[in-house]
């Protein structure tokens, strides 16, 4: 069946064809015949109950420097199309969470990927705080002296923008770090928001673990390698991506998590464990397909699909 999908995202050009998930989901649905529609979130609107988007039919094509195809931009009522993916990269900020409202007008009849309503609810590193025993120690506070409270009790320790994302202002507090308190007043002068401080890891220097998770089920992983001189493991900062499989305490931590995703419309999730520890649930828009397809010789963007289309067919 012929889909009309369309890709809430930043803009295709910008796309790393070898390593973004959202090209090969757009190259997957094209391949089962369904029409793509592209737009950005600064094209999506409300107008008269009508949630609307100025969108471009899309194709795709694995060629760089051609990657990408639009036509003629339309005004196109996205209650009229089959399926919206919420692909946009963070920061989560009111800008994102106001497509998320805007988008819950037309899920479920449209479905949206994943669920906004739920996307809205589950911020990366606060959505881990709901489940028992999976998060290494944590603390989430405003207070400058609850966070050196927590640096002389775990003594190295990593602090990070509540909601921030590929790896930008992550730092790494060591025990004789004198450069806490200019940390704490930085953090303070750029938000409002509450900062994260963990108890730092050593096992990241092995790698911090992908783990892809289709409607609740673990479907593959790989392992981001730091850098040299890098205690952060994004490959946005230099990150390799290196072959993983998945342990007993990685298949425990999905088991924990997984009726609690499938159950909020959240099809598409990467989880992020570091030795035996998950430290964020990545609903916005998750990475890691085109690796793991590489190493493990699998396309789990037809997984994706295949959950997505049956849903279409049910009525979801």
């Amino acid at each position: 069946m012929g889909l009309a999908v369309a890709f809430q995202m930043d803009h295709v050009s910008t796309v790393d064809i070898d390593g973004d998930s959202t090209f090969v989901l757009a190259l997957e649905a094209q391949a089962r015949g369904h029409t793509l529609y592209h737009y950005t979130p600064a094209d999506l609107f409300f107008r008269d109950r009508k949630v609307m988007a100025k969108a471009q039919p899309m194709t795709v094509r694995r060629e760089k420097g051609r990657h990408y195809q639009l036509g003629e931009a339309e005004i196109l009522d996205l209650a009229t199309v089959d399926v919206v993916w919420l692909r946009q990269d963070p920061p989560f900020d009111m800008a994102y969470i106001t497509t998320t409202h805007l988008l819950e007008h037309i899920h479920p009849r449209t479905l949206v990927v994943n669920d906004p309503a739920h996307v809205r609810n589950a911020p990366e590193k606060l959505f881990v705080a709901h489940f028992d025993g999976l998060m290494p120690p944590t603390l989430i506070a405003s207070d400058a002296a609850r966070i050196r409270e927590f640096r002389n009790e775990h003594k190295d320790i990593i602090l990070k923008p509540l909601f921030g994302n590929g790896g930008a202002g992550v730092f790494r507090v060591k025990p004789d770090d004198e450069n806490l308190n200019s940390l704490l007043e930085m953090f303070s002068k750029a938000s409002r928001e509450p900062i994260i401080a963990q108890r730092y890891l050593p096992e990241v220097r092995k790698g911090d673990k992908r783990i892809i998770l289709i409607d609740g089920e673990p479907v593959g992983a790989i392992d981001r390698v730091p850098a040299a001189g890098e205690s952060r493991s994004n490959m946005h900062v230099g990150g390799v991506p290196v072959k993983a499989t998945l342990t007993t305490r990685d298949r425990d931590i999905c088991a924990a998590i997984g009726p609690a995703l499938k159950e909020r419309g959240l099809i598409f999730v990467g989880i992020d464990v570091i030795g035996d520890w998950l430290t964020e649930i990545n609903v916005t828009s998750p990475t890691g397909l085109q690796q793991i397809d590489r190493f493990d010789g699998v396309n789990l963007e037809g997984r994706i699909w295949d959950v997505i289309e049956a849903k279409r067919a049910a009525g979801a």
